[in-house]
């Protein structure tokens, strides 16, 4: 547990891509897989918050539709309120897809920067589970709990100024109240998303310090010739962007795999199982933590890249509404860590491949 708490402490200081902090991170990396016998390749690409940049001005779209919904619902003016919906929803997707995104990122200062991914493999080894930590973190004005609570702001004004939309057309028409209340709702959790486009510097202990540890200390918990590779893919916090270039670029190096990605290992809170897509080798990993299922979250994580290519594919958060609330912030630090999160889900995990490498070998020599 000591050497983990070292290594914590190395890996649990502001790296944003492209940062100095970044570049120590993924030399400090490559010696601890070296140290466990693995060699490492790096896929080298690059990166840009593109998509950051695309979430912050649609929030900033959709606070200026709700402060004008507010206002035109106050004058009696219900209606503009849904024209401006429709117009400013358009203008949304067609920003998204235009090279506006581009121009928005230049001017924020956010070119591209070049990023890796550290591919680690055994040689005599052949890869039948990948684990995999994505190694960058990021810092911003709001956490990831403040996020979620954007997002649900959100979705119930679009809900509610649909069906106040409905109800005027069909001659069921709501007091000015109601369309100001929807359209407040608009301007909150659009102001909030506007802000995760700002990016700030956060130690980022739990989110993902702790989940490169538990793919150190489930390799530990292994033998030398268990038939399981590394993968740490860089700029996550960019939009999923390291997972997607390694995916486009090699394919294969997943097919017929188990993916087991860990993103976020808190020691409070219970263990989270976002599955991707099912498979024996998953559903083990479910049972053996106690997990709670899930098909569908409202995060983004590597795994729903991989799983496009994987066999199975699942992610493994642990954590409550206190982890949400530090997570993406300068509280995320390591010194509120026992590890005692990361120690269980790595016991465990390793347990199901240690069987699973096991039922294979039975299995290799009754065929002989």
């Amino acid at each position: 547990m000591t050497e983990y708490r070292a290594l914590l402490g190395e890996l649990a200081v502001p790296r944003l891509v492209g940062s100095a902090g970044h570049a120590r991170i993924r030399d400090t990396l490559k010696r601890e897989l070296a140290r466990r016998g693995f060699a490492v390749t790096e896929h080298r690409f690059t990166a840009s918050p593109v998509s950051l940049a695309v979430v912050g001005c649609g929030g900033l779209l959709l606070a200026g539709l709700g402060l004008f919904g507010v206002i035109e619902s106050a004058s009696g003016n219900p209606l503009l309120v849904a024209q401006a919906v429709v117009i400013g929803t358009g203008a949304l997707l067609l920003f998204a897809g235009t090279p506006l995104r581009r121009v928005l990122v230049a001017h924020m200062g956010t070119r591209g920067t070049e990023a890796l991914t550290l591919v680690a493999t055994r040689p005599s080894s052949p890869i039948a589970v990948w684990l995999v930590a994505h190694s960058d973190a990021k810092g911003q004005p709001i956490s990831m709990a403040t996020r979620l609570y954007a997002v649900a702001l959100v979705a119930v004004a679009v809900v509610a100024l649909g069906a106040l939309t409905v109800g005027h057309f069909a001659g069921v028409p709501a007091g000015p109240r109601a369309w100001i209340a929807a359209s407040a709702l608009a301007l909150l959790g659009g102001g909030l998303l506007a802000m995760n486009a700002w990016i700030r510097d956060s130690p980022g202990a739990v989110d993902n310090a702790t989940g490169v540890l538990a793919v150190l200390a489930t390799v530990d918990r292994l033998p030398r010739d268990a038939p399981v590779g590394v993968i740490l893919p860089d700029a996550e916090e960019f939009g999923l962007v390291g997972a997607t270039a390694l995916v486009k670029a090699q394919p294969a190096l997943l097919r017929d795999t188990a993916v087991i990605n860990f993103d976020g290992i808190d020691d409070r809170g219970r263990t989270i199982a976002f599955v991707h897509r099912p498979g024996s080798v998953v559903d083990a990993v479910v049972a053996a933590l106690g997990a709670r299922r899930f098909r569908a979250l409202p995060v983004f994580v590597d795994g729903l890249i991989l799983a496009r290519v994987a066999r199975e594919c699942v992610t493994i958060l642990k954590g409550n509404w206190e982890t949400a609330r530090i997570v993406h912030t300068k509280r995320d630090t390591a010194e509120r860590l026992t590890l005692e999160g990361v120690t269980k889900v790595a016991e465990r995990v390793a347990g199901v491949v240690a069987r699973a490498r096991q039922r294979e070998t039975g299995n290799g020599k009754r065929d002989t």
